[in-house]
């Protein structure tokens, strides 16, 4: 397995965009291709990266939009925000947004290359102090986020799907909150790629089957009105 750190460079100039790739490389780093929002979109949610670096004037989904979205799916990746708007007010609403830096452009290539081993740096030991770790334990249950399995309150091991192991880890990282559906629909099923709450209804009805001693009087996964 490779021991570089990835980027997601997400850049629609084509010069600045392989430039940038080019030195990056040069350092170190293996670097992911994105032109537009909706491939950003969907590299972060197949892929795993140390350091998202994102344009904010970008085809279709811009990336303040972008920002916010990574967020909403609890993803900490780091964010570095590389822009042409250079006010105060266009950084302040980047921040606001998610973005962990804002550099203006034209910028300094030995400034950009310190910010990013800064913050790559900065969130290695934020995991390793804050993470609850690929394996979570409830009751008699437990889940391997990483591989995918859940050990239900029977002992019986089952394979969990991608979509059932992110809203259980949504729903663990905000236990004994009460999390929106419109949370969930977007943390789980991304930017305005919404099945019906229905859907939901259903993963919370199979989490109560695997992991309630009485699903119909449950402990762990409970239903309000307006949300979870």
């Amino acid at each position: 397995m490779s021991s570089k750190k990835t980027i997601l460079l997400v850049e629609d100039e084509e010069n600045l965009h392989e430039a940038l790739k080019l030195n990056l490389e040069l350092e170190g780093y293996e670097i992911t291709s994105a032109f537009d929002g909706t491939q950003a979109l969907k590299a972060i949610q197949t892929e795993y990266f140390d350091l998202i670096i994102l344009d904010v004037m970008l085809p279709g989904i811009d990336g303040i939009s972008i920002a916010e979205t990574i967020r909403v799916q609890n993803n900490d990746v780091p964010i570095l925000i590389l822009s042409a708007k250079n006010a105060s007010a266009d950084r302040v609403l980047g921040l606001k947004k998610g973005a962990d830096d804002y550099l203006t452009k034209p910028f300094n290539l030995e400034e950009l290359l310190l910010r990013i081993h800064k913050l790559i740096e900065k969130n290695k030991k934020m995991q390793e102090k804050d993470s609850f770790g690929d394996v979570y334990s409830f009751g008699r249950n437990t889940i391997d986020f990483k591989a995918q399995e859940a050990t239900t309150k029977d002992g019986e091991r089952i394979q969990l799907s991608k979509k059932e192991a992110m809203l259980l880890k949504l729903l663990i990282e905000n236990r004994n909150e009460v999390v929106t559906r419109e949370k969930i629909l977007q943390a789980v099923w991304g930017y305005n790629v919404y099945p019906t709450t229905r859907t939901i209804d259903n993963f919370v009805l199979n989490f109560r089957k695997y992991f309630e001693e009485d699903s119909r009087h449950p402990k762990y996964f409970h239903s309000v009105r307006g949300g979870l």
